[in-house]
């Protein structure tokens, strides 16, 4: 066991990462079908059709909300809740952090802050639980999931908005405010894909945000310094995997952004046909490539909690198992 192997987050906030992670997919696959409805034309049928299409999507929106809700309410009336909220606030610690590393970059500072080193020597107990990288990608997280929550609430129905704000074009401005937070947030959601499932340490998947803290020992064995990285092995299929899905991560993001430059995306035409010409055919390819890397993430956040509940029944065989006797028999035999 090495110093990686710590615990990281609490059941409830593996479960709720659980949970988001499941809905955001299925609102990004709808939402895209939606979006880009002529170079997913086939997720578009799988799904049922235009109709179908927009009920998953709304559906799903109202699993966000209601998670959203919940995850408020637990941060106010809980301990739990109130300790993660603590945790993930900004410190004076982060700011040094994130100016020496500014200043690193720039070539005027020696090293990086000792908080970036969690891979490269620094120990669990000299490495804040939450850095101010992981901060800023929750908190940036947030902010776009609400921000999309309320747009989504609003352009619920067009109708409704131009009611509301008495023109078309405030609706469709509503929809496009949408749709762009939408390819801004599968950037990030692609890239946070690529980072946690193709590092070198956690590949194939970082299970510490999958298996609570509180069924991780914290305690080691051996007195090696160090995360204990230098004793981990490289996977033989890692670098194959981490070039062929790094470069669909880049062109799948590409794509998606030059494809949100052409596509008006809603509402789903009657009839859905691919596009024509070498043009599209790149973009279909391309943004395809982006919803693969996608999928790769949903069969990486259920590979996860496979690993959880494996984990979970190792360590109800061992807890059942007799201890055994100091002369190496069962402690049952001396009865």
């Amino acid at each position: 066991m090495t110093q990686l192997d710590h615990g990281k987050f609490s059941k409830m906030t593996t479960t709720f990462h659980t949970l988001l992670a499941l809905d955001v997919f299925v609102l990004f696959f709808s939402g895209y079908s939606l979006m880009f409805n002529d170079e997913l034309w086939w997720m578009v049928g799988l799904m049922g059709g235009a109709q179908g299409v927009s009920a998953v999507h709304r559906i799903a929106g109202g699993g966000l909300l209601a998670l959203i809700v919940f995850w408020m309410l637990m941060m106010v009336t809980t301990d739990t809740g109130r300790g993660n909220f603590r945790e993930i606030l900004p410190s004076k610690g982060d700011f040094d952090a994130f100016i020496q590393d500014v200043q690193f970059l720039l070539g005027n500072a020696d090293e990086r802050h000792a908080n970036a080193r969690q891979f490269a020597g620094g120990t669990a107990d000299e490495i804040p639980l939450l850095t101010y990288i992981g901060k800023g990608v929750v908190f940036i997280f947030a902010i776009e999931l609400t921000l999309l929550t309320i747009s989504g609430i609003l352009i619920w129905s067009k109708t409704g908005v131009m009611d509301l704000f008495a023109t078309k074009t405030a609706a469709a401005a509503f929809v496009t405010f949408h749709g762009l937070l939408g390819v801004i947030m599968l950037m990030g959601v692609m890239f946070h894909i690529f980072e946690h499932g193709f590092h070198p340490a956690l590949y194939p998947v970082e299970v510490k945000a999958f298996i609570p803290k509180s069924m991780i020992p914290e305690d080691h064995d051996d007195d090696t310094e160090g995360t204990g990285i230098e004793r981990l092995e490289l996977s033989p299929s890692w670098n194959m995997a981490s070039t062929v899905v790094g470069a669909m991560t880049v062109i799948g993001i590409v794509s998606v952004l030059l494809g949100s430059l052409f596509d008006e995306g809603y509402p789903v035409p009657r009839e859905i046909a691919i596009g024509g010409g070498p043009t599209d055919i790149l973009l279909t390819v391309g943004i395809n490539m982006g919803v693969f890397v996608l999928l790769l993430g949903l069969v990486l956040q259920m590979y996860g909690n496979l690993l959880r509940v494996r984990w979970q029944k190792r360590l109800e065989q061992e807890a059942s198992e007799p201890t055994a006797a100091a002369d190496g028999g069962h402690v049952e035999s001396d009865d």
